[in-house]
């Protein structure tokens, strides 16, 4: 009996020292802080390759191979990627509302209101832990009880923290950074493919460039008829020139084509990866704000049972 009453005693102080310290208060708000500050980086990760997806999905690239006119818009395929963006950015936005809770809770059960009631809890307890006298009372089991509760409010975010961030650094800290770099990666690379310049441009620009040569040259070519000579025959060769021109921008669009068809299976590869990356990300941002949290607290509300029935049935005997 003598060996229980010293180890509670021990425990006691044990808490009171914790809470005066508050040692786990800063250092679960300094992981508390970091996993919120890790899961901001992601959103805006998740919103920039929304906003790059966006714009790839509204390029459009106008061919004619053949003569006829076709307009692509090869950032189609990005469409259902982009749906899972948009679930991948409302499930970030939720984990960092959770994150920030934590911050905020970690704040209010450390003021000093708070831990002077559990102080003042844990006294009264060992008071009834060492006096028969009012071991035996009937307020005895309800001061206990009170003491437990204080114990919760002061200590229960602040493990679940310390606990949380100990498994994620430990099996998920360095998944997470590969999948947040792919996805930065991914992005940059959807980017590249999107903003790629469009075919025929270059063509056309050129082309209007000889128009305006050829017409400026042709001004005062009527002065002699030797001049004139040579202004027809610029404007056979030009007309030889338009005819090339025209079979090469055939040719071009034929090949411009196939390039079309290389970026949609390059952004359909990319999206099978940022897809991947994503699912991966949504996972460990559920296990650390939903399902360890949720199963830290479990333990440690069954841990504070067990100890307050064994210590009341002591009281009691």
């Amino acid at each position: 009996m003598s060996s229980k009453k010293f180890l509670q005693t021990g425990l006691i102080l044990l808490l009171a020292a914790a809470a005066i310290s508050g040692f786990f208060d800063t250092t679960s708000q300094k992981y508390a802080q970091e996993s919120l500050n890790r899961a901001l980086l992601t959103y805006a990760a998740a919103r920039t390759l929304n906003g790059a997806i966006s714009v790839a999905q509204g390029t459009e690239i106008a061919l004619e191979p053949g003569g006829v006119g076709v307009v692509l818009t090869p950032g189609q395929v990005l469409d259902p990627i982009n749906d899972l963006v948009e679930r991948f950015s409302s499930v970030m936005l939720v984990a960092a509302s959770s994150l920030g809770l934590q911050v905020i809770l970690i704040r209010i059960t450390s003021a000093w209101g708070i831990t002077a009631l559990l102080f003042a809890t844990l006294a009264a307890s060992l008071v009834l832990l060492w006096s028969p006298k009012f071991r035996n009372s009937a307020y005895a089991s309800p001061i206990f009880n009170v003491a437990l509760l204080f114990i919760f409010i002061r200590f229960a975010i602040p493990v679940v923290v310390i606990c949380t961030n100990f498994l994620f650094s430990t099996f998920l800290l360095s998944e997470h950074d590969a999948a947040a770099a792919a996805l930065k990666g991914t992005t940059t690379e959807i980017e590249q493919i999107s903003n790629r310049q469009e075919p025929g441009v270059d063509d056309d620009k050129q082309a209007a460039a000889s128009a305006n040569e050829a017409s400026e040259s042709s001004n005062g070519s009527d002065e002699t008829f030797l001049e004139s000579a040579a202004t027809s025959l610029m404007e056979s060769v030009s007309q030889l020139g338009d005819s090339t021109k025209e079979l090469a921008a055939s040719v071009s669009d034929w090949v411009d084509s196939a390039n079309v068809v290389d970026r949609m299976a390059q952004l359909k590869q990319s999206a099978a990866e940022a897809s991947s990356h994503i699912i991966n990300l949504i996972v460990i941002f559920v296990l650390q704000t939903i399902l360890f949290p949720v199963a830290f607290l479990w333990i440690f509300v069954e841990a504070l049972k067990a100890t307050a029935s064994r210590t009341i049935s002591s009281i009691n005997r």
